[in-house]
């Protein structure tokens, strides 16, 4: 690790990274997050930095993930509290299913936790929302060079020895379930159907009742506002929501 002029960089190799300054003219970029607003004030920064080229905007997690297929950007923004599919579980399935793609968590959160779930998602960097423009042109110079970025605000939660993630003892109960449980948690904390949440994931109504009654015996919560409460809790939805 290395930290300059406050940020805590961690250096990669190039080949795993992919690509860089020096041998692209533009980097793409693929925006994601459930504001519309949001969205357009991050792609009018981007837009007037060099070598930079959004090549999409998506309001959740699963529209992240087919744009990224669809798109192929070297570097997804992502947001984390997002409907359907939030940023964490879809940064995750980025990094396994495109590890040249790189990912740039951005919140309004600055909480250990959320720091050290995208790091063990896989995140490249972690940008606090309330930080300025210049950051964001820092964090993307820092990842064409190889390097990780997390804003100062964040830092002092990622070290060498914590950088894959939490320790066993600060593990959660969110993560003795598997990835599709976690979406259908998600899903019912956001008050789909369960023949919605068939539909939303293309699965049968049974399996759906299926992985519900897995997820309840993993928890040890068995009824629907518990679940609720429990998905709150762990950051897949936010009370807004």
């Amino acid at each position: 690790m290395q930290t300059i002029c406050g940020q805590t960089r961690a250096r990669v190799t190039t080949p795993a990274f992919g690509w860089s300054y020096k041998d692209v003219k533009t980097i793409g970029i693929l925006v994601a997050d459930d504001h519309a607003l949001v969205r357009a004030g991050i792609c009018a920064l981007l837009e007037k930095l060099p070598q930079v080229n959004v090549v999409g905007e998506a309001k959740d997690g699963r529209e992240a993930l087919r744009l990224v297929r669809d798109r192929k950007p070297d570097l997804v923004l992502m947001d984390i509290s997002m409907p359907g599919l939030n940023g964490l579980e879809a940064t995750a399935r980025i990094c396994r299913e495109f590890p040249s793609v790189r990912v740039i968590i951005l919140s309004m959160s600055a909480n250990e936790e959320y720091v050290q779930e995208a790091i063990k998602a896989g995140a490249s960097g972690y940008l606090v929302k309330r930080g300025g423009a210049a950051e964001l042109e820092q964090a993307i110079t820092a990842l064409a060079h190889g390097e990780k970025y997390f804003s100062p605000l964040v830092s002092a939660h990622v070290s060498p020895n914590r950088a894959g993630g939490l320790s066993p003892a600060g593990r959660t109960s969110i993560d003795r379930l598997t990835p599709r449980q976690r979406e259908i948690l998600q899903l019912i904390a956001e008050r789909h159907s369960t023949k919605d949440i068939a539909g939303i994931l293309n699965i049968s109504i049974k399996t759906v009742e299926t992985h519900r009654a897995q997820l309840m015996d993993r928890l040890g919560i068995h009824d629907v506002p518990g679940l609720v409460r429990f998905a709150i809790r762990a950051g897949l939805v936010s009370l807004e929501e």
